[in-house]
């Protein structure tokens, strides 16, 4: 991919079914510049890949408004300071419209203010404020002045409108419709309703203002040639409308005051049409809750010290290197380090450890997490979009945007279902009037309305994405981040699990595990004698053994004279003790006798410990062991794995005893040992070589190679960015526990897909059929269509209550 591609997402309004996601996809496709374009009826969201040298965002834009459709932006204004002249004004806009993602920014210098439209998809505030303060100025977001409603909630409130008018003008229609067959001719009905005029003053406002949306969006599609459910609707609508108009034009100068009318067909259908969106509408919003969950994580404002005074500002102004205090008991706006106190921090929505940690002076800190019980301040190092919690928020609704492969087929399917069901309602209409009852008009018109409005590809469309919104947002809830729907599908195909070592299976950090003495020294005075005497040494085994012995509570001494023997340990002196410690060939060196206490060694060398032999004055007096532990959930993890049935190999660089022997402490039968960092992506493709789809998890710079070349890779959030840069899920816990959920959460997505996929081609190859054949009133076939839509919709979100 060239360097210069840059990635955008748009919320795009005015789509009502699959179609209309397609052929926005196949417009954006077309035009020079642009790599990839996907859009996701879901959310109403597109996610495109372009070469701005190309191209330009607005051009996209543009293409996307000459479709028939809208491209939803943001208004929010800025408190502006540092002007001082009308070149300072027109600099600042001038640089603003030139940002990617800015449709319209107007600076005024008389009111310091600036007024910016932008696609708060591909922005956001700190991005604007970011680009004034590199102008030489200084911006402040008016945060009273946001819009804050959320263009879904508007579009709810708007059809909520629509409904209730036009569900009052159609109740007279349907309550003369109730009266008219001989089964309910019991029901009395007001005279006024049977007139055809008062008829068609309720059914004309219903039609033309409420239907309008449909008659719009039907002339935009066709004049793009293309066609969706708007067109659908407006065909079947018109026909009622229009035939029931003309009926009632005939029965002028006649007498006649009841005529066999069609007028409510057209204004109960738009009403019940209506209310489906209505509710679809409603059930789309809940389907993205996880987004709404994590950005609610956030903190609103941030303490922090400016010019030498503490002030609380919005956390969009905040800045690296920004000092911030953060009280007990507040959360932490942004990434940072702390540089004064120390605390306990709950990382519940982080790591989902129920058991705060303990941070002192330089540790890191996570923005969204919690300060437990001290006063803390932290230096800013990471803040808007660089940090963790916008990294994750990031990662779903890219995740949330994407198109799994199984959602091809339906896609497909949409791309030609209209112009197919026009032609079987035309069949349809011409079957009837010509010979199920020839010459009767009426009969032929309405079994063509009824295929015409039941045979919607609303469900079709909404079938896959909303189900993969759901799923990856129930999963990164329990700290899973799926990357993007492909991963999420291919994942519950995986048959093999490779684990790397070291941070995935283990902890990652060695710690004291064993400690004998001989019967000459009791165990404080061996502890407190080898740890003053390793306090000095640098090696990563030499602080292992020191912080346990710390652990245990033993004080330690300084000692008196120390030397570090590069490979083979240490020597030092201590009140009056001389102290070797290391390696069998530092005993040989020093003439310590050893031979009785080999086995012991060998032993724990057996286990995967690293041991230690220690000498006071010449004289053996002990060993110590250190080893890298396994995490305490490992064990668990993978005997759920091999309960799925899952083939589960270790992969590591340590030497085939040391491996062996952690392997059988987790419960891994086959270990690949000794394997170069280099040779880990090897090995993967050797297993897919075989026919196994093989998923990769590690922690570790080493670990990229193989991430990327596994079917799926799974990053331990604990571990380093590169490693989950090249995975296709991060596993933010570290728990291996989240590999088996990670594939349950996949193959109940994709049950939950295949269930909407197939319900809604049943309902169309089931309802075309029956209503071309005269079993399924037209106002029956509107309420089925938006039946279909939103139970699909509330399907998936089934996957929301999923418990892992």
């Amino acid at each position: 991919m060239s360097q210069t591609i840059k990635e955008t997402s748009l919320q795009i309004s005015g789509m009502t079914c699959a179609a209309c996601a397609a052929r926005i996809e196949k417009g954006l496709k077309k035009l020079t510049g642009v790599e990839t374009a996907t859009v996701n009826l879901a959310l109403e969201k597109s996610a495109i890949k372009y070469d701005p040298s190309q191209i330009k965002l607005e051009e996209i834009e543009q293409k996307i408004k000459d479709l028939g459709y809208d491209v939803v932006t943001e208004k929010v204004e800025f408190d502006i300071t540092g002007m001082t002249c009308a070149a300072c004004s027109a600099r600042i806009e001038k640089g603003l419209n030139k940002l990617d993602g800015i449709t319209k920014a107007n600076v005024n210098l008389a009111l310091e203010k600036a007024t910016v439209e932008y696609n708060g998809s591909a922005l956001t505030t700190a991005d604007i404020i970011k680009k004034v303060e590199n102008l030489g100025y200084w911006a402040r977001l008016k945060e009273e002045t946001k819009d804050q409603v959320d263009h879904r909630q508007k579009e709810i409130q708007k059809q909520s409108k629509k409904f209730i008018f036009s569900a009052i003008l159609s109740f007279p229609l349907l309550w003369a419709m109730a009266g008219h067959f001989s089964f309910t001719s019991f029901i009395w009905v007001p005279d006024m309703f049977m007139n055809p005029w008062f008829q068609l003053l309720l059914a004309t406002p219903v039609q033309f203002l409420i239907g309008g949306q449909f008659y719009i969006g039907a002339y935009k599609a066709l004049k793009n040639k293309s066609a969706n459910m708007d067109v659908l609707v407006a065909l079947g609508t018109s026909a009622a409308y229009f035939y029931s108009l003309y009926l009632s034009i005939t029965t002028i100068g006649k007498g006649v005051h009841m005529v066999e009318l069609y007028y409510e067909t057209s204004a109960v259908l738009i009403t019940l049409i209506i209310l489906g969106k209505l509710f679809e509408a409603r059930a789309k919003g809940r389907s993205s809750e996880a987004i709404k969950k994590l950005m609610g994580l956030q903190a609103k404002t941030a303490n922090v010290n400016r010019d030498g005074r503490e002030m609380e500002i919005p956390i969009e102004e905040v800045i690296v290197g920004d000092i911030l205090y953060i009280k007990p008991g507040e959360k932490i706006p942004v990434d940072g380090r702390i540089v004064e106190g120390q605390s306990a921090i709950d990382e519940t929505m982080l790591t989902g450890e129920s058991v705060p940690v303990d941070k002192k002076i330089g540790d890191e800190v996570i923005g969204a997490t919690l300060n437990k019980n001290g006063f803390l301040k932290v230096e800013a190092t990471k803040v808007g979009r660089d940090t963790a919690l916008a990294q994750i928020i990031k990662v779903v609704e890219e995740a949330q945007g994407s198109k799994a492969p199984i959602q091809r087929l339906a896609d497909k399917i949409s791309g030609v279902f209209v112009p197919v069901v026009v032609t079987i309602a035309v069949i349809t209409f011409m079957i009837w009037y010509l010979w199920v009852e020839p010459g009767n008009f009426a009969e032929g018109l309405e079994k063509m309305i009824a295929v015409l409005v039941i045979a919607c590809p609303c469900a079709l469309g909404l079938a896959t994405p909303t189900s993969i919104m759901a799923g990856s947002g129930r999963s990164a809830e329990y700290g899973i981040l799926f990357k993007g729907g492909e991963h999420l599908e291919m994942t519950h195909r995986i048959t093999t699990v490779v684990l790397d070592k070291t941070g995935t299976v283990t902890n990652g950090t060695p710690v004291l595990t064993d400690v004998r003495h001989t019967n000459s020294i009791t165990e404080e005075e061996f502890l407190s004698l080898v740890g003053s005497a390793e306090k000095q040494s640098e090696h990563p085994l030499a602080q292992a053994i020191v912080q346990g012995i710390k652990d245990k509570g033993v004080l330690l001494k300084e000692p008196t004279d120390f030397e570090a023997i590069p490979g083979f340990g240490i020597k030092a002196s201590l009140e009056g003790k001389q102290l070797i410690i290391g390696t069998r060939k530092l005993m040989t060196k020093f003439n310590v006798e050893i031979e009785a206490v080999l086995p012991q060694m060998e032993e724990l060398e057996r286990a995967g410990k690293t041991a230690m032999l220690a000498a006071i004055d010449g004289q053996y007096a002990g060993i110590v062991a250190v080893a890298d532990t396994i995490k305490a959930t490992s064990k668990t993890a993978i005997s759920r794995l091999k309960k799925m049935g899952l083939e589960v190999i270790m992969i590591t660089g340590d030497n085939q005893q040391t491996a062996k022997a952690i392997a059988g402490q987790a419960g891994i039968d086959t270990v690949i040992a000794e394997v170069l960092p280099e040779g880990k992506a090897a090995e993967i493709k050797k297993l897919q070589a075989e026919g196994k789809k093989v998923a990769m998890v590690g922690d570790g710079i080493n670990d990229a190679p193989a991430l990327a070349v596994a079917d799926i890779g799974m990053a331990i959030g604990t571990g380093t960015d590169v490693a989950m840069e090249a995975a296709d899920i991060t596993l933010i816990r570290g728990d291996l526990n989240s590999i088996a959920d990670a594939i349950f959460m996949s193959k109940k997505t994709i049950t939950n897909i295949k269930q909407n996929l197939f319900w809604a081609m049943a309902y169309n190859s089931l309802g075309i059929p029956i209503a071309a054949l005269g079993f399924l009133a037209p106002w029956l076939a509107g309420a089925a269509m938006a039946f279909s839509s939103v139970s699909v919709v509330l399907n998936a979100l089934r996957l929301q209550k999923v418990k892992l």
